[in-house]
């Protein structure tokens, strides 16, 4: 099936817009993505006719919402091939995701024991590990990668051993564009009996996600790289793990009997979503992944991958840019520089003529400066752009660069 790009193009008011005169050009879908008026129509229809808190009321109301909430849960479950809706835990995005398990997991790291991740890392998901270490005095061991941007599994091979307790690693490089072989390391790190924790933020809306096909203990994403809202993510984990892992915060639903001398607490998946949990979150996220399962994550892949070969291959015309990243299994992204132009001048210029794109280390400072660079210019991609946005793309990267020569 091909994707009907002109319609899927209507579903984004946003994208009529004009900036500075000019036609919007948003080519920085790997920071967010824009929201389809499926999403938002989701979540006005909950505040005009479902509001009401969850798990908490005999009310008609209160059921709606909690019959609501529930059913998005269920519906991400199938998505991602839970094996259980408990298992899909709603937390405020793949930070806090990876942060709960990085907080609650320090009752299985001692000292002198081990956490493997790579050097590809979002800061999101190596400062968490890092101050767990830094809290029980484990060591943070780092997995490199080669000049083209591509992990050697053999290294983590080599990297695992009894004091490994956690192996935690990008599913996609939100700098590189690498689709990392997360199957096959979480099967070498089961060799080791080490649970793993994928970090699927860039994942999530470019290509399919099997929980159980990978086998990882956790998975986590984002939905507002997903076109939901911000403010909304999950956190995905077997159920064995989940069960045994203590609570992460303190406080209404999390509970199931409450005295001032003892506490005990609720069942998966309510043990770790205390408080009053993000309702209008959860239905706009659910809005986003039908609306990917509508027009099929394979037919998405296969159409960003036109427009990634298509950029590319622009861009390689241009005399001193280099492409950071060149993965054989890659997508949706393209990080570059320009030698002799800075990344920040490029890209504030771009912006007068309507192009939005990112630069700097997008959040994987250790990452950039391991190809001796302080920033690169990102252009990342949504089924929604188009060649004719990459071409005009082009024509004002040329322009910017014959201004700053």
């Amino acid at each position: 099936m091909l994707l009907d790009i002109e319609q899927i193009r209507k579903d984004f008011p946003i994208l009529k817009q004009t900036v500075n005169g000019k036609p919007l050009v948003y080519l920085d879908n790997a920071a967010t993505t824009q929201k389809p008026v499926q999403v938002i129509n989701r979540m006005v229809a909950y505040y005009e006719n479902e509001n009401s808190n969850v798990h908490r009321g005999v009310h008609q109301m209160s059921q709606l919402a909690t019959d609501a909430y529930e059913s998005a849960r269920k519906y991400i479950a199938n998505y991602i091939h839970a094996s259980d809706p408990k298992e899909v835990i709603f937390t405020r995005g793949a930070t806090e995701s990876i942060n709960l398990i990085a907080n609650i997991f320090e009752t299985f790291v001692n000292e002198g024991d081990e956490i493997v991740i790579t050097s590809m890392e979002h800061h999101s998901n190596l400062v968490p590990w890092q101050q767990l270490c830094v809290r029980t005095g484990a060591g943070l061991i780092v997995i490199p990668v080669n000049e083209e941007g591509e992990l050697d599994t053999d290294q983590f091979k080599n990297a695992l051993n009894e004091k490994t307790r956690l192996v935690a690693l990008a599913h996609i490089s939100n700098v590189l564009g690498t689709i990392n072989p997360v199957k096959e390391i979480t099967q070498l790190a089961h060799e080791m009996d080490v649970p793993v924790l994928i970090d699927g933020a860039q994942a999530i809306a470019h290509i399919p996600v099997d929980v159980s096909d990978i086998d990882c203990e956790f998975y986590t994403f984002s939905g507002h790289k997903a076109y939901a809202p911000m403010g909304i993510g999950v956190l995905y984990g077997k159920t064995e793990w989940l069960d045994k892992l203590p609570p992460y915060q303190f406080g209404g639903e999390m509970i199931e009997s409450v005295h001032f001398d003892a506490t005990t607490f609720n069942e998966l998946p309510y043990k770790f979503e205390a408080g009053t949990p993000n309702v209008e979150g959860a239905l706009g996220l659910e809005a986003a992944i039908r609306y990917i399962d509508k027009h099929g994550i394979e037919n998405i892949r296969k159409y960003e991958d036109e427009l990634l070969a298509f950029a590319t291959s622009q861009l390689n015309l241009i005399e001193d840019l280099q492409i950071i990243g060149t993965a054989a299994q890659k997508t949706a992204v393209i990080s570059f520089i320009v030698d002799g132009v800075h990344a920040y001048d490029i890209g504030t210029l771009l912006d007068k003529m309507g192009i939005a794109i990112r630069t700097g280390n997008h959040c994987a400072q250790p990452l950039v400066e391991s190809f001796g660079l302080t920033g690169t210019i990102r252009m990342s991609l949504a089924m929604y752009n188009t060649k004719k946005e990459i071409e005009l793309f082009m024509e004002a990267l040329i322009k910017v660069l014959s201004m700053l020569r």
